[in-house]
């Protein structure tokens, strides 16, 4: 099995979105583009994906310049082609106009030489719902704090 390594990773995802699915997706990039991403220079805050005339695209991800391409470095903030099948685009497609569902990248990384992105169908969290999670989030760590000086007392 060949191994992989995660370059980067949307943390805002999970607390801004409800995630209903994940795929794991190809992605087309330049020379310049995946030498950056093996140096780990990838942030993908802010960033999401579209379907758009059948092709799926990732858009606002950031790759910094490949400081030794210098003239053929490519644009940090270009669109960048998604790779799916045909038949998964379309079904995409139609769950994001209709359902008011969102595609949105969890995190990029490397498997056996090529840049992959772990691409989510989700639904944005409501306010109260951000709230709940980190009360949820925060009684959990009370509970194992507690859990933890009961056991070396």
């Amino acid at each position: 099995m060949s191994s992989e390594r995660t370059v980067a990773t949307n943390r805002k995802a999970r607390h801004d979105y409800h995630i209903v699915e994940s795929f794991e997706v190809g992605i087309v990039l330049t020379g310049s583009e995946i030498k950056s991403i093996r140096a780990g220079r990838v942030n993908l805050r802010d960033s999401y994906a579209i379907v758009r005339d059948g092709e799926l695209w990732l858009i606002n991800s950031h790759i910094a310049p490949y400081d030794p391409a210098s003239r053929q470095n490519h644009e940090p903030r270009r669109h960048r082609k998604l790779l799916m099948h045909r038949h998964q685009i379309n079904r995409l497609a139609g769950q994001v106009q209709e359902r008011g569902y969102t595609l949105i990248p969890l995190r990029m990384y490397l498997r056996g030489g090529r840049a992959k992105v772990e691409l989510a169908l989700a639904r944005g969290k409501r306010q109260y719902d951000k709230r709940e999670t980190i009360a949820k989030r925060e009684a959990d760590r009370q509970i194992e704090r507690a859990l933890k000086e009961r056991g070396q007392g």
